[in-house]
């Protein structure tokens, strides 16, 4: 292993994660390709990130992750025309984002998008948000989703059916009474 890759691994698994000067904390919106994501900074603004490609093949993100930017040169690049205005400087895991959340530098606007708190928490919820339902509702849902109206699965005439082997029950006996 590349003496690169072991250091990115080695600081993804730090749990103390302190943000420097020009970084922060967003959110990705969607995976344009080409190393390209979009993300949302802590004052919703929407803008096109750089995935280094030293994090190919080692770290994987998708929509709803979080990721610490480098916005150092933001204005420069903007002015400039280009459209990429930041770059990924690390991926947050789910331990490293726990622990920010707990912190005051994780952006507010953040804190409402995390809709498994309440399963973290025991699972308990309000009274008034759960709907009761009786056994016989479960079994008419569950009789009902069988099917779904789907016409049954037809036999695969392509497949050539397996060798059945005769049993040899008949011949046992015979050879016994020999």
């Amino acid at each position: 292993m590349k003496g690169g890759r072991k250091n990115l691994k080695r600081a993804a698994k730090d749990q103390n994660l302190s943000l420097q000067n020009g970084q922060s904390i967003m959110q990705v919106l969607s995976l344009r390709g080409s190393n390209l994501i979009e993300v949302m900074d802590a004052r919703g603004e929407k803008s096109l990130a750089l995935f280094p490609a030293k994090f190919q093949k080692s770290m994987w993100i998708k929509r709803g992750s979080f990721v610490v930017v480098d916005e150092s040169g933001k204005e420069k690049a903007l002015e400039s025309g280009s459209k990429v205005a930041c770059i990924v400087s690390q991926v947050l895991f789910y331990e490293q984002v726990r622990a920010l959340q707990k912190s005051p530098e994780w952006p507010e606007i953040f804190k409402s998008s995390n809709l498994d708190d309440s399963i973290e928490d025991g699972g308990s919820t309000s009274e008034g948000s759960q709907r009761h339902t009786t056994p016989e509702e479960v079994k008419d849902e569950i009789d009902s989703s069988d099917d779904d109206g789907l016409p049954p699965l037809e036999a695969n005439l392509n497949r050539i059916k397996p060798f059945e082997l005769q049993s040899d029950g008949e011949s046992d006996s015979e050879s016994d009474t020999d």
